[in-house]
Order: structure tokens, then sequence, then C-alpha cells
């Protein structure tokens, strides 16, 4: 097996903000990697926040050498050994995950959500993101995803409430609600838990910063619904802190290295009995569409990262109606749409 790598700078359709920052664009790395002339393709996405960058990203694809593995199939043993290149790099890391999931899925003419055994006829609407923003803007935002039947709202700033009574002013579509470690003060936060659920919010992602482990506990045990670990909750051995302080995590490819480490954290929350739902950066088609053959599991997706670029490179999973479309197409079901490497 070959891998080759190249840096990409996604540009977005409108500044994103969130709780701590604001971009307009998100450096990722594209690879693929070739076996018997079958090519799998990978996505590292790289937001500032999480410390990666092109620099990083291609310091430690240097150091991959896949050319020493005779079997593709060997999943286990080749990405542990990936893995232990170096620490961190989770982006990296999920490059290459995701680039030999879609060549072995190629090689056996199977999609990866039939072999894992999932019914691609289960996957969850998605929703659509809106990030803090003036009261103009967010109702323009609304507009633009009409299609979509649950709008997701960045919160963490003293505009609140504005946000929420501004999308609720022009739609009655449910709502989902992220506060990035915003709120600092846990009966603030959940006060708003409950004003939030008597707007037909669905669930509330990350209230207070990870760090606050009580905190965040409190307001789970005092909110009336659901709260999602994201920012405290990266890979498969933060599962057991997270367990009886969040009602449930959101599982983000960049941040668990990939598919096959998701596909386990997806299996273990199950199995404690916890809320699982599905994110993303902002990312190509390529890794939305890798991410989304776990979707039929879930119990919600936040997989609309490509929606939110203006230069997608890949055509891959679709929205019908607001719901995930998972194809035929074997890997994870992608086409690239035009040549980088």
């Amino acid at each position: 097996m070959k891998l080759s790598f190249h840096p990409h700078t996604l540009e977005l359709k409108h500044v994103f903000t969130v709780a701590e920052m604001s971009r307009s664009t998100t450096p990722i790395m594209l690879t693929e990697i070739e076996h018997e002339g079958i090519v799998g393709y990978g996505e590292a996405s790289m937001p500032p926040y999480l410390g990666e960058s092109h620099k990083t990203a291609a310091e430690f694809l240097s150091k991959v050498d896949l050319s020493k593995y005779e079997n593709p199939f060997e999943l286990e043993t080749i990405l542990t050994d990936i893995d232990t290149i170096a620490p961190g790099n989770c982006a990296a890391k999920a490059s290459v995950d995701i680039a030999l999931h879609d060549l072995v899925g190629k090689l056996l003419n199977k999609p990866w959500y039939d072999i894992l055994g999932f019914d691609k006829n289960k996957t969850p609407h998605i929703s659509f993101t809106i990030g803090i923003d003036t009261p103009e803007v967010v109702r323009r935002k609304v507009k633009e995803g009409e299609e979509y039947k649950i709008i997701k709202v960045k919160l963490g700033k003293e505009n609140d409430k504005e946000m929420i009574e501004t999308i609720r002013s022009v739609t009655d579509r449910p709502l989902t609600a992220d506060a990035n470690q915003g709120w600092k003060d846990r009966n603030y936060a959940v006060e708003m838990a409950h004003y939030l659920k008597e707007k037909d919010v669905l669930y509330l992602e990350q209230p207070m910063p990870k760090e606050d482990v009580e905190g965040n506990a409190y307001v789970t045990e005092h909110s009336p619904i659901p709260t999602i670990a994201d920012e405290a909750v990266q890979r498969l051995a933060d599962l057991k802190n997270a367990h009886g302080v969040y009602s449930g995590i959101n599982i983000k490819l960049m941040k668990s290295t990939g598919m096959r480490e998701a596909h386990k954290m997806l299996l273990l929350a199950r199995a404690l009995g916890m809320k699982v739902m599905i994110g993303c950066m902002t990312e190509t088609s390529c890794a939305i569409s890798a991410a989304s053959q776990l979707s039929p599991m879930v119990d919600w997706a936040d997989l609309d990262g490509n929606l939110l670029i203006k230069n997608d490179i890949f055509s891959g999973t679709k929205i019908v109606d607001g719901r995930l479309k998972l194809s035929n197409k074997p890997g994870i079901g992608v086409t690239k749409k035009q040549r980088t490497l």
C-alpha cells in the first residue's frame, strides 16, 4: 500500500462563530491510499482549537509507512501501529483510518454500513448548524436551512436567549443547542436548560467547561433535556469519565482517530445506556460520508460540515428530505470531483 497526502483549505460560506472563537476557513489534509490500482480517500479536518495544522499533519503522515503491510484488511493491526507513532494527531490519524476503510470497502465491493451490518434505512435526520451572529444573519441562515428538519444553534455568549428567540420568530422546527463550554455558572446552565426545554430544544451539548466535572454532572441531574459531552469526550478511554456525568456523547471522527475507534465508542456508549450522536468539524463530503456509515445506530446526527463550505471537492452521502441517504457505492461512498493529489 502507498499513502499520499496533500494540504487543502476549506472556505466557509459564512464566518462561523462559537463561544470561544470565529473563523472563515479550515485547514484540511487530504489523503489517498493506493493498493493494486484501487484508491481509498481520507481527510483530516483541523480547526485551530484542536491544535493540529498542515505542518503537524504533514510531519505525522510522513512517518506512516504502509508499504510494510501486505494485507489491507488487517485494520486492527495497521491502525493500532499508526496510533503508536506519536501521541495526539487525532485528525491526521483519522485521515489514514478513513482512507483505509474506503480502500477495504472498495476491495470488498461493499459500503461500510453493510459491512457493519447496519440498516441504511434507519439514518436520522441531520441538524443544520447556525453559529452565533446578529439577528439579521441568523434569520437568513435559518432560511438557507429550510430543507432541514432540525436546527442546531450555537450558544455560550451574552446573547443566548436572543439567538433562540430570533430563530423561534421564523420557525417552529425542533432545535438542538451547543454551549461549547461557554457557561461558567451551573445555576445559569440549569436555568437555561429549562428555558431551552420550553423552546422545544431536544438536547444540550457541553454546557460547561469540560474540566468542571461536578458542574456538568449537576446540570445533567437537574436538566429536563439530555446533556451531551462533546469537548469532554474525544476517544474511547474518555467514556468511563463521561458515564454518570452526561446523558450521552458526541462522537467525531477527527477526535476519535477515525471510524475504527468511533465504532467502538458507539458500542460502549450503548452498553452503558448513554445517548449517542455523531458530529463533525468543517469537512468535505469525504469525512462526512465516512461518519454517515455509522449513523443508522445513533440517536442524532450533526453531519452538516460539508454544507457550510463553498469548495467541497467530493460527492458522497446526500441529504433527502432532511435525512441522511446512504448510497450503495462501496467503501465510504464518495467520488472525487477533481484531482488534487
